[in-house]
């Protein structure tokens, strides 16, 4: 069966790492493996750690050049997409896709006109925020009291100049991205915006309760809206420490609680492979091979994966990259 990943990190390890290549190597992610996968569609996140670089600009430019080179290094397995025309272009041809993401808004100095050079260079999707406040807006890690396992009742969300970034982000056809924000900055998005956006590798906080997780308020909002929320693989949110649940049967537990919430159509893939840590269970993304199973073992019927695999992905993308 055919999937679309909505979030990895890939491009960021290659990057950090020169001798390392797309087509082939030691992460999660390579060409090789999402051929096995049946992985059509990767989102690639320039992921810019705010805490390692002195210029998060320049390092997103840099990972950006990066990206093109593997791909233009590649382009008889995997070419980018900027709308659905193109990737439309690339199954009749049987190449894979990439859509080209970023993750974390710093880069863009809360600018607009920084918002247009990023998607001139083809960037399709912002993450808004990752685990520190920018100029956009505030991440829930900054309001989690992990003593008492519960988020702080008062939060900021979206500034005034992220507010105006994710109208412009509207207008120009940019997904906007929620995941890592705060519960607040979420709910701004849905005040100050009208079109479906993603949280892209976030899970549900009522079966894990990590920050990191959507509450149920915010999955129906996102549901209602049309967007759709990628499952995320990592262990920490999958399932509470010291769990003997398997991460298939955790994540099968997550997308359940899910489709209860906001229906199936709201519901997508998003791994955060080479941006977590390696866990035999999820190994790479041929272990999506073992999610299908999970859910057909679970009860979903074929049409039902095939909505959570890469339909409503699909779907999202459709009305949006035109």
């Amino acid at each position: 069966m055919k999937a679309i990943d909505m979030h990895c990190d890939t491009i960021m390890k290659i990057y950090q790492t020169p001798a390392a290549h797309l087509r082939e190597n030691e992460f999660q992610i390579d060409l090789k493996k999402m051929k096995e996968s049946g992985t059509v569609l990767q989102n690639f996140a320039m992921f810019v750690p705010l805490d390692e670089v002195d210029d998060p600009y320049q390092v997103c430019r840099e990972m950006i050049a990066c990206y093109n080179k593997e791909l233009s290094k590649n382009k008889e397995l995997i070419r980018p997409i900027t709308t659905m025309s193109d990737y439309e272009a690339n199954q009749q041809k049987g190449r894979l896709s990439a859509l080209l993401t970023m993750e974390e808004g710093a880069p863009l100095a809360g600018r607009l006109d920084r918002l247009q050079e990023f998607y001139d260079l083809g960037v399709r999707m912002l993450t808004l925020t990752w685990n520190f406040e920018n100029e956009i807006g505030y991440p829930n890690t900054i309001y989690w009291d992990d003593a008492q396992q519960k988020l702080n009742a008062i939060q900021q969300g979206l500034t005034e100049k992220g507010i105006a970034i994710v109208r412009r982000m509207e207008e120009l056809g940019m997904i906007i991205d929620v995941s890592h924000g705060s519960d607040q900055l979420v709910r701004d998005v849905l005040t100050y915006t009208k079109r479906p956006f993603v949280a892209s590798h976030s899970n549900a906080r009522a079966i894990c309760n990590h920050p990191r997780n959507l509450p149920d308020e915010l999955i129906r909002g996102i549901a209602e809206r049309g967007g759709v929320i990628g499952m995320n693989y990592y262990e920490a949110f999958i399932r509470p420490a010291g769990s003997q649940q398997s991460l298939v049967e955790g994540l099968v537990a997550h997308i359940k609680h899910v489709i209860q919430v906001g229906g199936i159509e709201c519901i997508g893939l998003g791994s955060d492979f080479d941006g977590i840590e390696e866990n035999p269970e999820l190994a790479d993304i041929r272990s999506i091979q073992k999610i299908q199973h999970g859910l057909k073992t679970a009860g979903f019927s074929t049409s039902d994966i095939e909505k959570i695999f890469y339909q409503n992905v699909e779907r999202l993308y459709r009305e949006l990259l035109v």
